[in-house]
């Protein structure tokens, strides 16, 4: 796998969990009061659904969801306004990079982002320079123990999923992004406990990174994570597994 999968590898293994948690609940929240501008209920406003699906997946807890559902529908005023943008340009090797943000200010985001692409050689492009080689699928991640590929085969295709894959990590499901609510609950009421369900966004080539190479990416999208106004980042960079080893230990 390449990108942001490896790249969620590395991070769960590397994470001190205590320290990121807080970091996490603050961008779920601004995901879902954006997400929650186009309704506040997640059976009507798929995006929200899958906003609290990525928060309960770090326990969130769920006084905190429903708090960032009424500020996002207008129940509770703040005035906060956040506003999603995408930037995009390439990295260490000509890597392709997306990254996603919500922000209450456009003019501080930019030039900030700009910065962390440049300190690593790399350069922000304009609008549409790297986003037309990736493709976005659903993606449900289940602990590999608690089915056979038959079974999981069985359930997720007739739901409409459109791939199967074993990772180290466990199984992976992937579907269309209409089909991804779904085919989770048909797996769910296959009496499966999924890990996380989410939108990821696939690369249609990848640029091997190995070596010097492999630490400029990893510190690149470490950069693009620790600032608050990241949501996600996707990139088409694979990393060799000796590299994964030690950069994940």
């Amino acid at each position: 796998m390449a990108g942001h999968s490896k790249w969620a590898n590395i991070k769960h293994r590397k994470a001190r969990q205590d320290a990121v948690k807080g970091k996490q609940w603050s961008k779920c929240s601004k995901a879902i009061m954006a997400a929650a501008k186009s309704g506040p209920d997640p059976d009507q406003n798929l995006g929200l659904r899958y906003a609290i699906d990525e928060a309960r997946a770090v326990n969130m807890p769920k006084d905190t969801i429903e708090k960032a559902i009424k500020k996002g529908s207008g129940e509770l005023n703040d005035g906060e306004e956040f506003h999603e943008i995408r930037y995009e340009g390439y990295g260490p090797n000509g890597v392709a990079i997306m990254v996603d943000c919500l922000t209450d200010n456009l003019n501080r985001t930019a030039p900030e982002i700009r910065k962390i692409f440049e300190r690593s050689g790399g350069n922000m492009g304009v609008s549409g320079s790297v986003s037309f080689g990736f493709t976005q699928r659903g993606l449900i991640s289940l602990d590999l123990e608690q089915t056979t590929e038959d079974q999981l085969m069985e359930l997720a295709l007739d739901a409409g999923a459109e791939d199967i894959q074993q990772s180290e990590d466990g199984w992976e499901v992937y579907t269309d992004p209409t089909s991804l609510h779904a085919v989770r609950v048909a797996l769910e009421a296959g009496g499966l406990v999924i890990g996380s369900c989410k939108m990821t966004m696939i690369p249609s080539t990848t640029v091997e990174c190995g070596g010097s190479s492999a630490d400029k990416i990893v510190r690149l999208m470490d950069a693009f994570e620790d600032h608050e106004d990241v949501q996600k980042v996707w990139a088409n960079f694979d990393i060799p597994e000796e590299d994964m080893a030690r950069l994940g230990g």
